[in-house]
């Protein structure tokens, strides 16, 4: 399957999200930004804590939203990843009236429309 844009994340039984670390600086972002030159490709943690988090509970409209028509609500949020950075990301697996601030999740894949994408999952979820 192919991914949903190359550069944002290994695949394999332990998926990472790929950051850049400024070489100047050291500040740490996501996705790696374009210029190599001035960024070094890091492996982020693919575990953290929902930092914010909403549901999108209606379809977005067309364009730029290119998903199913079957429209099904789902959960994004901001994940912060140690105390390296944080990330905008779908929700898996979580019950809505589960979700709040500081909630341990992992990195998983999905199907997202016939492309391999990823979302942060419950600590438990297999």
């Amino acid at each position: 399957m192919a991914k949903i844009a190359e550069n944002l994340f290994t695949a394999g039984p332990q998926p990472q999200l790929i950051g850049g670390r400024d070489r100047e600086t050291g500040r740490v972002v996501f996705p790696m930004p374009a210029d190599a030159d001035r960024f070094e490709a890091i492996a982020l943690p693919n575990e953290g804590t929902i930092w914010s988090w909403s549901v999108q509970r209606f379809r977005p409209k067309s364009p730029p939203y290119a998903g199913p028509e079957a429209f099904e609500p789902f959960g994004i949020a901001y994940v912060q990843l140690g105390d390296q950075v944080i990330v905008e990301t779908r929700l898996s697996g979580f019950a809505f009236d589960a979700l709040k601030v500081g909630l341990p999740c992992r990195l998983v894949l999905e199907d997202l429309g016939g492309r391999q994408s990823f979302a942060f999952a419950p600590m438990e979820a297999s």
